[in-house]
């Protein structure tokens, strides 16, 4: 799985990309009383914009971005529980730095749910800072971000 390649997603991939983030996220409904905001997203319209990445065949992670002005949003990153610890979350961050550093953009920014604690174990290692702790409506996130010097 090493060394599969990272490419846009398609109309094709689009049940995958349902299905890699449903399956990633289903742990957390009972954690956070709420189904997680990745799973509810419009996923065709994210690969018709351009904004979905995926990797495996069949799809085993996936990354949704958005350009900013000043940064690299990474909306949404979902890694199959059959191909975690295999270093496909890795890969598809340096993935996401790679794409902002092509663009211009000087930095990635990320938040995660303060009560996903499993997240706020792995941006660090991959050089991720926190910015501010906020709470949005019924979320409370952890804001991350990436100066790509």
């Amino acid at each position: 799985m090493t060394n599969e390649e990272i490419r846009p997603a398609g109309p094709a991939d689009v049940a995958a990309v349902k299905a890699v983030t449903d399956a990633a996220y289903a742990h957390y409904i009972e954690r956070l009383g709420r189904m997680p905001l990745p799973m509810e997203r419009d996923h065709t319209a994210e690969v018709a914009a351009g904004q979905v990445f995926v990797t495996g065949d069949p799809v085993a992670g996936l990354v949704v971005v958005e350009e900013r002005e000043d940064h690299l949003y990474l909306d949404n990153i979902a890694v199959h529980p059959d191909a975690q610890g295999q270093g496909v979350g890795g890969r598809l961050l340096r993935f996401v730095e790679a794409h902002a550093r092509a663009r211009g953009l000087p930095e990635v920014r990320l938040y995660t749910n303060a009560l996903m604690w499993e997240n706020q174990k792995i941006y660090p290692k991959f050089g991720y800072e926190v910015v501010e702790r906020r709470v949005d409506g019924p979320y409370d996130r952890v804001h991350y971000r990436k100066r790509l010097v």
